[in-house]
């Protein structure tokens, strides 16, 4: 397949509050777990078949082909099956994916999303606070089980790109920063209790179990692909024998997480000297671990904190140059994904639709 140039199917099949708050009206939950506990089986299935729907539509696809973008990457739920009460699942969504794609001419790269426990502590995890998935043995079996369910049943469809193991299990490192310091916290402190990030041998014996279990179904040409789990240059000695086949390294990039000034600040943003820092140094690591696997960046945005870049005029001229800098960058790799077709909330830089209806980002990819 030619480079990937494509968009994430975000908060579609698997939720996440920030992306769509309404979704979460009439409850206090924070996340898709909270929900699927606070409703009933019925009520829940009502919200989500409605969500599903409407969310992202056949129409969406063919609008995303013409943009010129060639991928989709659709994150999914461990629970896809609707074999794990209390969630709900979402097989019939992810088929109508598959078909859309298809006839869109365009290729679908499955993400599982999350897992059991959850493999980070994010909201985007399922279960905010909480990242218990590696210390069940029991856990890791189930999310390679429904990995290989998926393999076997879109093996032969013609829209198949690949499968992604699984996104953002989080370093040790990470998640005391991020996840410990209170910034994603549990409802449930008790079921948070032990509660940690995943050890990079977990990840080896994962990902190398999960390769050998799906290549028993899918051939060469389909893409099997791994998160980096926040240790880019951890993988330099990773599956390097001849018996693995087509094997693609996946790494996250948002710049705009990585210090964007002061909001209200009176000192104009240094956009030249952020796009520097942000970007070179990123680039130049893909660049040294596309020695060993091709990388994608299956997740990128340009999202911001208002009113951290000076007048309205230059934010506008901001987000276009961030967007622009990093398509320019990416296109030097093997591929790359926007986070995310759509967003309802309003938050900035996220919306690829309404970035590329306002001009921040552009109308042709091909």
């Amino acid at each position: 397949m030619d480079k990937i140039r494509g968009v994430n199917t975000g908060n579609w099949m698997v939720l996440e509050k920030w992306m769509y708050p309404d979704l979460f009206a009439g409850t206090e939950a924070d996340d898709e777990d909270d929900l699927a506990r606070m409703l009933t089986r019925e009520q829940l299935a009502e919200r989500l078949d409605a969500h599903r729907a409407t969310y992202v539509t056949q129409e969406d696809f063919r609008y995303i082909a013409s943009l010129g973008l060639n991928t989709v990457r659709v994150p999914v739920p461990h629970f896809i099956f609707d074999d794990c009460p209390p969630y709900y699942g979402c097989l019939g969504t992810l088929d109508n994916a598959f078909d859309w794609a298809e006839a869109a001419g365009i290729k679908v790269l499955i993400d599982l999303h999350t897992a059991p426990d959850s493999q980070n502590g994010f909201d985007n995890g399922g279960i905010t606070g909480v990242c218990k998935w590696h210390k069940k043995p029991e856990n890791i079996e189930r999310t390679i089980e429904v990995l290989e369910r998926m393999a076997q049943r879109y093996k032969d469809h013609p829209a198949l790109y690949g499968i992604q193991f699984l996104n953002e299990p989080i370093s040790p490192e990470m998640f005391d920063r991020i996840v410990s310091s209170g910034r994603y916290k549990p409802r449930d402190a008790e079921r948070a209790a032990g509660s940690e990030g995943v050890p990079i041998e977990v990840l080896y014996d994962f990902y190398t179990r999960a390769y050998d279990r799906l290549r028993r179904h899918l051939d060469e040409d389909v893409a099997l692909v791994f998160h980096d789990g926040f240790r880019l240059k951890a993988w330099k000695d990773f599956m390097r024998g001849p018996e693995y086949k087509n094997v693609v390294l996946d790494t996250h990039i948002y710049i705009g997480m990585m210090g964007m000034g002061a909001p209200g600040g009176e000192q104009a943003f240094d956009l030249h000297g952020f796009m520097e820092r942000a970007l070179v140094q990123s680039a130049a690591d893909i660049r040294e671990m596309r020695e060993f696997f091709p990388v994608v960046v299956g997740e990128l945005s340009v999202m911001h904190r208002p009113g951290s870049m000076g007048s309205p005029l230059q934010e506008r001229a901001a987000i276009r140059a961030m967007g622009a800098a990093q398509l320019y960058t990416w296109e030097q790799v093997d591929g790359w994904f926007f986070w995310s077709y759509r967003v309802k909330s309003g938050a900035p830089g996220w919306d690829m639709g309404d970035l590329v209806k306002k001009g921040h980002l552009a109308a042709e990819y091909a």
